[in-house]
C-alpha cells in the first residue's frame, strides 16, 4: 500500500484525506516546530510544508503538504491564501461580518498539495469548489466555513451536506484525487 506522510497537525484533514484516499496508507507528522507558512500563493506554502515533511516522513513514504483557503469575491478575492489567520478561530463569524450588506456573495474554496518523494520528485494537484457565502450559518457536520459555504448547484451549505457528500466533492478531495492520479 503506497504510504504518504501528511505535513500537517490538522486531523480534519487527516481525515478528509484518508477518506479521499482509501487505497494509502496516510500517517499524520504534527509535531511542535512546524514551518513558517509564509509563502505567497498555495502552492508555495503547501510545497514549504511538503520539504518539511520530507525532511521528517519515512524514506518510503510520499511527504505531502497541502495548503487551502476560501476566496471571496466581494473581498477582492481574500482571505486566499491568509485565511487561516484571518479566520482567527471564528472563521464563519468573520466571514458572515465581512460580507454584511455585501449583494456579492460568490466565493470558492481552494487546496493545493505538493507530493515530494525521498528521490526529490515533486508532483502538485490542485482542487477547487465553487459557490457562495450564505447569508446565516447552517448545518453542523464539517468544519471552518462549511456552515456558510454553499457549493455551486446545491441549496444546502457544505456542512448541512454533510461529511459524506464532502467527502466526494470538497476542494481538499478533488486535489487529493488528482493527486492519486499523479502518483
Amino acid at each position: 500500500m503506497p504510504r504518504i506522510a501528511l505535513a500537517s497537525g490538522n486531523p480534519h484533514k487527516l481525515e478528509e484525506l484518508r477518506r479521499a484516499l482509501p487505497r494509502f496508507e496516510i500517517q499524520l507528522l504534527g509535531r511542535d516546530d512546524p514551518p513558517p507558512e509564509d509563502g505567497a500563493t498555495y502552492e508555495d506554502n503547501a510545497r514549504i510544508k511538503a520539504r518539511w515533511g520530507r525532511a521528517h516522513a519515512p524514506e518510503d513514504a510520499w511527504a505531502v503538504g497541502e495548503d487551502s483557503g476560501i476566496e471571496a469575491v466581494a473581498l477582492g478575492g481574500a482571505p486566499g491564501v491568509h485565511t487561516a489567520r484571518w479566520a482567527a478561530g471564528d472563521p464563519v463569524g468573520r466571514m458572515l461580518e465581512a460580507l454584511t450588506g455585501e449583494k456579492e456573495r460568490g466565493a470558492r474554496y481552494v487546496c493545493v498539495m505538493v507530493a515530494i518523494a525521498a528521490d526529490g520528485r515533486e508532483l502538485v494537484a490542485e482542487g477547487m469548489l465553487q459557490g457562495s457565502i450564505a447569508r446565516e450559518a447552517s448545518g453542523d457536520e464539517g468544519f471552518g466555513f462549511d456552515p456558510v459555504f454553499v457549493p455551486e448547484g446545491e441549496t444546502p451549505t457544505v456542512a448541512g451536506l454533510g461529511d459524506a457528500w464532502k467527502r466526494g466533492h470538497s476542494h481538499r478531495a478533488r486535489a487529493a484525487r488528482e493527486l492519486a492520479r499523479l502518483l
